[in-house]
């Protein structure tokens, strides 16, 4: 198996990051490409700028190939993972007829509006990269929600022209689907003279992003939980069986084709909410870690170990970005007296993310009768042991990190892996291909203060701030 490579694709909210993986799971040679600010011209509309998402997918690939030293034409396939719960409008030669309206967009929470006769295909982020990669109309069934017309027991559309029509939709407006770990289409052959491919490689479907980090996480079982530590955080289980009518998760489909994942209710700009406070501190952030010689997010961590369990008294409630339901939550931080500073602010973040994401997660589990045994945590944030022992704390259970810097990335490179043959089925690439990096163990003391404090407390300040919030929202909305 030596000098051979499969190319992860991860295509998430803030960037996109491409990974060259050997088959052993490592990783080889890394590119990423930070994506532009979305555009919000008005309230509830959230877009993505130019062709920004495809731009971000060209360059990254082209920063991981300048990094590596191996043959280009040793890489057999291409895994393709995309930030899910978009909607790209696309002219009749696959174009943008309009940005790409983000998973923040309102507008998605409603089926589509046909408003443009110039739109010619309706799709998702993984449809228009597939076909920017590929030149064919295909899309992988796994990232398609709701507000689609998608038969989950056949992993098609609806042949009933009512069904698709009630989604505002018509058939011929739509891509051909194939099941994640199929062939989306070979690489276009100007990609592959221009990065020194090899002819016909194959680009591989996978699922909707979170399902994609359960692959690459190597979750297998249901006592398994992921927690996931991006732009949206939110926690996941696999199960065999779709859950009707739930009411506290998402049974979404999986990256294994006829299986599900459902996820909790999450937090909308979870680790945003982090960077968001570095903005806030500045040059002086910068300044005082540079002077350590060590990461803006090192030096901030190094601070939060400093500060008591509870940040002192220090409670956030992260409503950054309300839910469209709920429009009047916003973020709250109570508690304050002379004794917090700026590093007891960012504890109670990181505190508030780990109680938020456990509140979520046992809704879910009350609802399936379902139990947990370990959590595995993914995401930006899990480079943060500060945060990965807040949370093993917090829920009281071992928590792992898995080693590499995209999750995604290498369940997009699995699914080429089970593509190719190269390993028999799902099960048994992550076994091959997935590592822990560290454990996290937690202190049942720590456990204990943490658990008081979110039932006796975090539990109960939205139904005390929920009545001043709506008194608020008319006037500053």
């Amino acid at each position: 198996m030596n000098d051979r490579y499969i190319m992860g694709i991860d295509n998430g909210s803030q960037s996109t990051k491409v990974v060259l993986f050997d088959l052993h799971g490592n990783e080889v040679s890394i590119g990423s490409c930070a994506l532009k600010e979305y555009l919000t011209p008005e309230p509830g509309i959230v877009v993505h700028p130019d062709d920004d998402l495809w731009d971000s997918v060209s360059v990254a690939i082209e920063n991981c190939l300048n990094s590596f030293t191996g043959d280009r034409k040793a890489i057999e396939g291409i895994g393709l993972c995309t930030i899910r719960s978009c909607r790209v409008l696309l002219k009749e030669d696959g174009s943008l007829a309009y940005p790409v309206l983000s998973w923040m967009d309102q507008r998605l929470s409603k089926p589509y509006q046909h408003e443009n006769d110039q739109v010619k295909y309706v799709t998702t982020t993984s449809g228009y990269l597939g076909f920017k990669l590929t030149g064919e109309y295909n899309d992988t069934a796994g990232n398609y929600e709701v507000n689609w017309p998608l038969n989950r027991e056949t992993l098609d559309w609806s042949t009933d022209d009512r069904v698709i029509a009630a989604e505002g939709l018509k058939r011929d407006m739509l891509f051909n689907l194939v099941k994640p770990g199929e062939t989306l289409g070979q690489l276009r052959s100007d990609i592959v003279e221009k990065f020194g491919f090899k002819e016909e490689i194959p680009v591989v479907a996978t699922s909707n992003d979170k399902a994609v980090e359960v692959l690459g996480a190597g979750i297998k079982d249901d006592h398994t939980l992921m927690v996931s530590l991006g732009t949206y955080i939110s926690s996941m289980l696999l199960k065999d069986e779709n859950f009707e009518n739930a009411s506290n998760f998402f049974p979404t489909l999986a990256a294994m084709p006829f299986k599900y994942t459902y996820e909790s209710n999450g937090i909308r700009r979870g680790m945003w909410t982090v960077s968001w406070f570095k903005k806030l501190i500045g040059e002086e952030l910068e300044t005082n870690a540079s002077n350590l010689d060590i990461s803006e997010e090192d030096f901030l961590n190094l601070k939060a170990e400093e500060i008591p369990l509870g940040s002192e008294g220090l409670i956030t409630i992260l409503d950054w970005l309300a839910s469209p339901t709920i429009p009047y939550r916003k973020g709250i931080m109570i508690g304050f007296d002379q004794r917090h500073t700026r590093y007891h602010i960012y504890r109670s973040i990181l505190e508030a993310i780990a109680y938020n994401i456990k509140n979520n997660t046992e809704d879910m589990l009350n609802e399936t009768n379902a139990n947990i045994k370990e959590i595995i945590v993914t995401g930006g944030g899990a480079k943060s042991d500060v945060l990965m022992k807040i949370i093993s704390d917090v829920f009281g259970l071992p928590t792992h990190r898995r080693k590499g810097s995209s999750s995604s990335s290498l369940g997009a490179a699995i699914s080429v892996c089970v593509n190719l043959k190269i390993y028999q089925n799902f099960q048994d690439a992550i076994d091959h291909m997935v590592k822990t990096d560290a454990l996290f163990v937690p202190e049942f003391k720590n456990h204990a203060f943490y658990s008081e404090v979110n039932e006796k407390v975090v539990k109960n300040v939205r139904m005390h701030t929920d009545e001043i919030l709506k008194l608020t929202y008319p006037i500053f909305q």
